[in-house]
C-alpha cells in the first residue's frame, strides 16, 4: 500500500477528515467478531490505502482479498465485502457465494456499499437468491485526503456518466461529501458554480442543508469562507493539453495512482523484471519542492543538487571539518535516497520528451490553440491516422481540434470519422459515438467561441519564463488553463467582471450567498479591498474550497499552488475533484469496444 500521506501542513484539520473515515472503518470490522476475510474492491484498494495502514486492518483479525470472478481462498467462517455500489461487482459476489454454496460451505457474508447501498445492486442479490445470507451495510466514504491541499471523491466515471449516460448518481456523491465537510468546518456561505453539473451540485448541498442544517449557535467562524464549482466541461481543452510540469508528466507517462507510481524497479536502478511501487506526495520533502514546477526547471535544480553534493563529499574527504559542518552534511546524506529517486525519475522522463514525435505533438498543441492553422492541423491529424499511431494519442489531438474549432466542417467530420474506422477497426464505433454524445468530437454547426474566450482570458502567454514564471502560463509552457484563469477571477473580483466570457462557455453560473453566520466575512472580502479584510478573525488567511467536478489534471493543482503562493493573495486554496485526471485517462473513460 502506498505511503499515506502526512497531512500537518494542512490549512484545515485534513487528519480529522481521515481519522473519521479510519474509525468507521475499524467499527465495522470489530463488529464482526473473530477473524474474518475482507474482500475489497480492487478500485478501492487505492483509496483505502490513502485511508489506513494493512498492519492495522491484519491487527483487527481480517485477512485481505481482492474481490474477482474467482473463488475466494480462505478458511474463514466469515466473509466481509467492501464494494463500490455498481452491478457487476454484484455479480462477482454472488459467483463467490455460489461457489461456497455447491461445495457446503457455511459462511456469514457482510457486504459494505462505499459510500451508500442502492436498490439497483440489492436487485441483483436478490435475483440471484443470495440476499438473504448476506448482512447489508455501508460505508460512507465519499472523501479521501491526497495531500495536505488535495481531497478527491474517486469518482473516475463521473465525467462520462453525466454527459454519455444521463447518469447523474456522482453529482449527489459530491454534494454529500461537501456537506459532510461543513459538518466539520461550519457551513461555507458563498458559492460561485459554472457548468450544468456545478449548479446542480449546489443546489443538492443546498436541499441537504435544508433537511439536515449545518449549524451550531457556539460555532465560530466557518472554516471554509468560500466554495467554487466548476465543470470539467467548461474547460475541456486544459486536460486534452500535454502537463508540461514534473508531477503532470511523472502521471502523463507513469500514471500516478493514489498518490504512488507502480514501475518497473530497473526505472530506479534496481534489478529488473520486479515492480515496485513509489510513493508521491508532500511527505517527500524534495518533491514538494519540486513536483509543481516546469520539467525543464527541475532537470536543472537536480543537476545543481547532485554537484553540490559532490562537492560537499570531496571537501569533507580532504579537509579537517569542525562537528557542526560534520552534522550538516549527514543531514545532506538524509535526503539522498529523496534525491536518488527523483533522478532517477526524470532520466525515464527525459527519454521521452527528448524523442521528435513528443516535441512535435506539443508544437501541434500549441498550434491548434492558437487557432490558426487549421489545414496544418487537420492534415497533421489525417496522417497520425495513417501512420496507426496509438488511438488515445490520435483522438486526444482530435478532441483538442474539434473542442477549439467547436466542431469540424461536416465533409471533414465525416471524412475522418471513416479514417478511423478504417484504420483502428470498426469495433470502436461506440466510442467515436460517446465522444459524439457528449459533444468532444461533432460536426461544426455554429461559429467558434474559442478565438474571443482566448483574448480575453489571455490564455496564449507569449515568452513564458519556465524558471521564474510569472504567471500560471508556465505549466504548459505558453497556455494558461482557462479553468484555474476563471476560478482565478472567481476568487478575486467574483463572476460579474467575466459575465460575457462565461455565457460563450457551457452551462450556466451561478452566484450565491447562504444562509447563517453573521460575523463570518462576506465574500466580496476576498476581492482584496483592504489589506487585511480577507482574513479570518484569528488573523489567518481566508481558505476557498475548489472542487472540479469530472476531474482535474495535475498542472491545473500545480497552476492553483502557484496562485496562492503569489505576494498579495489573500487565501489558501484547497482542492477536492471527482479524479485526478489527464488527457489519455479522459479519451479511455470514453472508449468502448463493440462485441
Amino acid at each position: 500500500m502506498a505511503q499515506i500521506p502526512i497531512l500537518d501542513n494542512a490549512p484545515v484539520n485534513l487528519t480529522s477528515v481521515r481519522e473519521q473515515s479510519q474509525k468507521e472503518l475499524i467499527n465495522i470490522l470489530k463488529n464482526i467478531r473473530g477473524k474474518k476475510c475482507l474482500v475489497i474492491d480492487p478500485k478501492l484498494g487505492g483509496s483505502l490505502s490513502l485511508i489506513i495502514q494493512t498492519s492495522i486492518l491484519k491487527e483487527l483479525g481480517a485477512e485481505l482479498r481482492h474481490l474477482s470472478a474467482e473463488p475466494i481462498q480462505t478458511d474463514c467462517s466469515k466473509i466481509v465485502y467492501l464494494v463500490r455500489s455498481q452491478p457487476n461487482l454484484m455479480k462477482f459476489i454472488c459467483s463467490n457465494v455460489n461457489n461456497d454454496i455447491s461445495k457446503g460451505l457455511q459462511r456469514g457474508y457482510h457486504v459494505y456499499f462505499v459510500p451508500r447501498r442502492t436498490v439497483v445492486c440489492e436487485k441483483v442479490l436478490e435475483e440471484e437468491k443470495i440476499h438473504h445470507l448476506m448482512s447489508v451495510g455501508e460505508y460512507p466514504l465519499y472523501l479521501v485526503p491526497m495531500d495536505d491541499d488535495l481531497l478527491s471523491f474517486e469518482l473516475d466515471l463521473a465525467y462520462k456518466e453525466c454527459l454519455v449516460d444521463g447518469d447523474t448518481t456522482s453529482l449527489w456523491h459530491i454534494a454529500k461529501g461537501i456537506h459532510k465537510l461543513e459538518f466539520s468546518f461550519g457551513l461555507i456561505r458563498n458559492v460561485r458554480a459554472k457548468g450544468k453539473a456545478s449548479v446542480r451540485v449546489a443546489d443538492i448541498l443546498n436541499r441537504m442543508q435544508a433537511e439536515e442544517p449545518v449549524s451550531s449557535p457556539d460555532m465560530l467562524v466557518p472554516e471554509i469562507n468560500t466554495l467554487i464549482l466548476l465543470d470539467r466541461e467548461v474547460d475541456m481543452v486544459t486536460p486534452l493539453c500535454t502537463q508540461l510540469t514534473y508531477e503532470g508528466l511523472l502521471d502523463e507517462f507513469l500514471h500516478i495512482n493514489n498518490g504512488a507510481v507502480e514501475l518497473d524497479s530497473s526505472i530506479m536502478g534496481q534489478q529488473e523484471g520486479k515492480k515496485m511501487k513509489v510513493p508521491l506526495n508532500s511527505s517527500d520533502k524534495l518533491y514538494k519542492e519540486i513536483r509543481d514546477l516546469n520539467f525543464e526547471v527541475v532537470v536543472q535544480i537536480l543537476r545543481q543538487k547532485a554537484t553540490s553534493m559532490k562537492q560537499d563529499y570531496t571537501e569533507m574527504t580532504t579537509t579537517t571539518q569542525t562537528v557542526s559542518e560534520l552534522k550538516d552534511f549527514v543531514k545532506k546524506l538524509n535526503s539522498l535516497p529523496e534525491m536518488t529517486r527523483h533522478i532517477h525519475l526524470a532520466q525515464h522522463l527525459s527519454k521521452f520528451t527528448s524523442k521528435p514525435s513528443f516535441l512535435g505533438q506539443l508544437d501541434m498543441e500549441h498550434t491548434i490553440i492558437e487557432s490558426q492553422s487549421y489545414d496544418i492541423c487537420f492534415e497533421y491529424i489525417e496522417e497520425m491516422i495513417q501512420k496507426q499511431e496509438p488511438l488515445a494519442t490520435v483522438l486526444r489531438l482530435l478532441m483538442l481540434f474539434s473542442i477549439t474549432n467547436s466542431g469540424l466542417p461536416k465533409k471533414h467530420f465525416d471524412y475522418l470519422r471513416r479514417e478511423l474506422l478504417h484504420s483502428y477497426g470498426f469495433e470502436h464505433m461506440a466510442t467515436l459515438n460517446n465522444l459524439e454524445k457528449s459533444g468532444l468530437l461533432k460536426k461544426q454547426e455554429t461559429k467558434s467561441n474559442w478565438l474571443t474566450v482566448k483574448r480575453a482570458l489571455q490564455l496564449v502567454v507569449e515568452d513564458t519564463d519556465t524558471a521564474n514564471p510569472n504567471d500560471i502560463a508556465y505549466v504548459f509552457s505558453g497556455y494558461a488553463p482557462l479553468s484555474i484563469r476563471l476560478v482565478h477571477h472567481a476568487i478575486r473580483s467574483g463572476w460579474r467582471p467575466v459575465e460575457e466570457i462565461l455565457k460563450l462557455l457551457p452551462g450556466p453560473h451561478l452566484d450565491t450567498k447562504r444562509g447563517g453566520f453573521s460575523n463570518s466575512p462576506s465574500f466580496d472580502t476576498l476581492s482584496g479591498a483592504s489589506p487585511n479584510i480577507a482574513r479570518a478573525t484569528d488573523g489567518r488567511r481566508s481558505l476557498v474550497l475548489v472542487v472540479f467536478v469530472g476531474g482535474v489534471t495535475s498542472a491545473e493543482i500545480s497552476a492553483l499552488r502557484f496562485l496562492s503562493a503569489q505576494e498579495g493573495m489573500a487565501y489558501d486554496l484547497i482542492i477536492a475533484t471527482t479524479k485526478i485526471i489527464n488527457g489519455r485517462t479522459v479519451v479511455e473513460t470514453f472508449m468502448e469496444k463493440m462485441g
